[in-house]
Order: C-alpha cells, then structure tokens, then sequence
C-alpha cells in the first residue's frame, strides 16, 4: 500500500517566490498528514525539554515532536534521550503524567519494561507459565526496543530529530542563531512557571505570527499606547538557514516616533493615546543585557520560539494537534542568580506576555480569524511583501521577510 503522507501535495503556489501563499496550506489534511513525516520527522531538529527539567538520573518529561508523543530522560549515567512515547508491543503510552522520576520504563498494558535509553529489557511470561505459553523461542528482545531520536544539548536546550540526515545542531542552526541562544541562555536559570494554550488555527499561522515583526505593535494595543514596542525604534530582523530561523529585535530607549503614524491621532487603532496604567510598576524594567536589546522573538524552524521581552524570558514549544488546532507550550524561567526584585518582575511580565495577559491572547485568537475566514478560499493567497520582496536580514521590522523565509524553508523541505 502507498504511504499518501510521500505523495507530493496537490497544492499549486501562484508564484515562485514566498511572496504569495495559498490558503490551502492551513486547511488541507493531507498536507497535514505530509508535514509530519516530511517536517517532523525529517531533517529538522526540534525542541523537546530544557536539561534542567530532567536534572536527575531517572527523570522524565513527555513531549512531542510535531504530533508524535516522545519520552526524554536521564539514564544512571547522565545521558539524555529521547524516545516515541509508544510501547514495542500494542502501542501504549508508556508515560502519560508529564514528569517525574522512575527506575525504568514499564507499560501498564502488559508490564512490558524498557530502560531509560529504550531497551526492551523483559516481556512479562514472556516463556509462559511453567513453559506453557508465553512467547516463540525465536523471539529477541533486541528487536523490540522503543524508537528512538537522535538527541543534542545546546545551552540547556534538548533538541531532537528522527532522521540521520539532519546536521550537527550547531550547524542547522548557524552561527548567529546559535549566538543569539548563548546570548539568553548565558548562566544558570531556573523556571517560573509553565503554562499551554490551546490555538485553534493550523501550527502555520502560529509560525507566521511569531517571525511577523510588522503586526507586534498594531495588533498588540498595549505595547504601541505605553511605547514598550514600535516600529519607530531602533531594531531589524535577521533571517538564517534559507529562511527557516529568524530574530527580530529592538531597542526600546531609541524611539524615535517622530512623523510616523504614531504620532498622528486617531491613526493607529493600536494608539491609545488617553489610556494611563493605574499601576505603572507593571512595566517597570532594568536592562537586561549590555547589547541594550530590550525585545527579541527567535524562531528556529519548524517549532521553536525563544523569547526576551523587557525582562520577560521564556521559550516556547508549538506542537500540532490538527490540521486547524495546536497547542502552545510555554516554560517561563528568570536566571538562578536573579534578585528577589527581578523574580517578582519576571513573574509579572509573563502575565503580562502570557494567555493569560494580552499579547498572547492576541496572537492566538487572530491565527483563528484567518483559519474561520480562509476555509472555502481554494485559489486565494496571502500577500507577502511588506519589505520587499526577498528573504534577507532587514534593517526594519517594517517586514514581511521573516514570513517569507518560513515558506521559502517550508517549501523547499515539503517539495511544493
């Protein structure tokens, strides 16, 4: 039989640049079905677990890459691993509580028990009762063991990928993504807090918002009214590996917003010029770093989000739930060195930043505005060309380039 997830999407893209997308993307479920295997489960390295959430030998932490559930944890010497969450024999879930810590893998279906790297290290009766039963003699445990990923730490970052074409880590993702990370993730941290949302959009409106400097401050209100984020400060946007990766930052004490929209009233529904916080100290900041950054949005394809907004860090894991769902997982961390000041902070403006402020709730209900308005829309396109037309580093977020970049990458790797 035909594996159809192989079979080239019968979707036609109106241009040969990434200029134009067509709405099928978000709504076809065989191309769905097609990225999972080509995507997911091809050459791409993908987040699964920050090292320090398995700290211990015989931690746990389930996870996914795309769709499919993994397993990653420390073995008794420190390794870590990554596996499909799946037992060898009738395809049970062999953890289903998030974390913890254990001695080995046993499903509860049958008590079939794997190590932490995935052996298969007993069959339960696996030679019967009284050697009645049980299974074949031929039958070899070595042959049964869990399928695993290939696995490498980066800063803290545990990546994962099922293909042995995927490049070293370091160089799929370059050297100024890979600085970019050392930047944020430059000493100890600890997390905050962890939270998920559910987006009912396709994980491709997700993708598309988050490497989209050009809406940050129209569709967010309470960035562009208390200036914590606009198009008139100093910032650009750097796209990497052929578009896939991206890092859009600025600098928030060089807003010049002199002559642009800002500043002509009732111009920008984001402007609100007569609001005022009654409590101001929500927006109270301290430089982060010395490079004066105070905003960065870091992409790496196909899922991975690594954010820095005033003090608010965190890194962010998009999995696919179905062709129109998906799920947003957030771990929100500060550094293990931090004042008791800077954790109250941190852990106000990840509200603030969080489903449960503003900013990603805005994210996430626009993804299904455009998924309920593009359904019946076979033969239309999404126009890309805020910035040009090119994918490359832009000295604005006044851009569209990022976008393009995702769908140059997506493209190339899906074959359409």
């Amino acid at each position: 039989m035909q594996d159809h997830s192989l079979i080239p999407a019968a979707i036609e893209w109106p241009t040969a640049d990434a200029t134009r997308v067509p709405f099928e993307v978000f709504t076809d479920p065989e191309l769905y079905a097609r990225e999972q295997q080509v995507l997911f489960r091809g050459p791409t390295w993908n987040f699964v677990a920050l090292d320090i959430e398995i700290p211990d030998p015989g931690d746990y932490k389930t996870s996914f890459v795309g769709d499919t559930p993994v397993l990653v944890t420390r073995d008794q010497d420190g390794t870590v691993h990554c596996m499909v969450n799946r037992c060898a024999h009738r395809g049970s879930a062999l953890k289903f509580d998030g974390s913890g810590n254990t001695q080995d893998l046993t499903c509860v279906y049958h008590n079939w028990r794997y190590d932490l790297a995935g052996n298969l290290q007993s069959v339960a009766f696996q030679h019967g009762v009284r050697q009645v039963g049980g299974m074949p003699p031929d039958f070899d445990l070595a042959r049964h063991n869990l399928r695993r990923a290939r696995v490498e730490v980066f800063h803290g970052l545990v990546f994962a990928t099922f293909s042995d074409e995927t490049p070293p880590l370091r160089e799929y993702l370059g050297e100024r993504m890979a600085s970019h990370i050392a930047r944020v993730l430059n000493r100890p941290i600890r997390i905050l807090g962890t939270y998920s949302q559910t987006l009912h959009s396709n994980w491709k409106l997700y993708m598309e918002n988050v490497k989209d400097s050009y809406h940050a401050s129209l569709l967010h209100t309470f960035f562009s009214t208390f200036k914590l984020n606009r198009l008139s400060m100093q910032g650009g946007v750097l796209v990497d590996g052929g578009g896939a990766h991206h890092l859009s930052w600025s600098r928030r004490g060089t807003d010049t917003a002199a002559g642009t929209e800002y500043e002509k009233a009732g111009e920008l529904r984001a402007q609100l010029d007569d609001f005022t916080l009654a409590d101001p100290t929500l927006i109270k900041s301290w430089l982060e770093y010395d490079d004066g950054i105070t905003h960065s949005i870091q992409s790496i394809f196909p899922c991975f989000v690594l954010q820095q907004i005033q003090n608010s860090l965190a890194v962010r894991l998009l999995v696919p739930r179905s062709v129109d769902e998906s799920e947003l997982f957030w771990i929100v961390f500060g550094y293990a060195d931090d004042t008791p000041e800077q954790y109250d902070m941190r852990l106000r403006q990840s509200n603030l930043i969080g489903p449960a402020g503003l900013v990603s709730m805005e994210d996430g209900i626009i993804g299904n505005f455009i998924q309920r308005s593009v359904h019946r829309e076979q033969g239309r396109s999404a126009i890309l060309e805020m910035g040009g037309k090119e994918v490359e580093d832009q000295q604005s977020r006044v851009s569209e380039a990022g976008v393009r970049g995702f769908w140059q990458a997506y493209r190339a790797r899906m074959d359409i």
